[in-house]
């Protein structure tokens, strides 16, 4: 299985983008870009423009998490951006069919999100339309909360059904994640692990990034 590490720009230095980027891109795998409308989640980040300014920065493959409730209208403004992979909530969209095919024919990979208190059976029926599953470990809308531990079993479900359909699909944990709860979720089945906070927050970005990947890929 391939363990891959994502930061969240949620937490880096928004003056400064391109620097905090270049600080750790040797160390990671992907950028996950949290992009909030401030109506699914009471809160606003960035959207295409800055996407689309940080595109000239990196070659990281760029990890899109709708936090929106119309998805749908922001597909191709990210593609046009450089985005890779968008993930849609699976709250903001029950039935994701129509828009994992229009992400698909926009030439991005796709995937589902499941914030905390949903179940993983609400995803369970479009699973096989996505490259990637997500189970929040926070509740969406802001960095730097602290780890949910009861959504492990959720991560144990997914990993089960993925690998029971025979599937390569990812399995991604978002929010709290920490050298100590990165162990918790790689040994709950996650792959794909997203770090803000633990990351961008400390002293040294670089080395907290190298310390985690020694974590997820089981050297740590």
């Amino acid at each position: 299985m391939r363990y891959l590490l994502a930061p969240s720009l949620l937490a880096a230095d928004f003056a400064r983008l391109g620097d905090e980027i270049g600080r750790i891109a040797s160390e990671v795998d992907l950028l996950h870009l949290d992009i909030m409308d401030g109506h699914f989640v009471p809160n606003l980040s960035f959207g295409p423009p800055v996407v689309e300014a940080i595109r000239d920065h990196t070659a990281l493959p760029f990890d899109c998490h709708l936090m929106v409730t119309n998805p749908e209208e922001l597909v191709e403004p990210l593609r046009a951006a450089g985005a890779n992979l968008i993930t849609v909530h699976i709250e903001a969209v029950p039935d994701p069919t129509s828009l994992a095919d229009t992400v698909r024919a926009a030439g991005l990979r796709f995937g589902v999100v499941l914030s905390p208190g949903t179940p993983w059976y609400a995803a369970e029926p479009f699973a096989e339309l996505c490259d990637l599953l997500v189970v929040m470990s926070v509740e969406p809308g802001f960095g730097g909360q602290e780890f949910l531990p009861e959504v492990l079993p959720k991560i144990e479900l997914a990993r089960k059904w993925v690998d029971s359909h025979g599937l390569a699909t990812d399995i991604e944990v978002d929010g709290g994640v920490t050298e100590a709860t990165a162990r918790s979720a790689r040994d709950a089945g996650a792959n794909v692990f997203v770090a803000g906070t633990s990351v961008f927050r400390s002293p040294d970005p670089a080395g907290a990034a190298r310390r985690l990947r020694d974590v997820i890929e089981g050297r740590g």
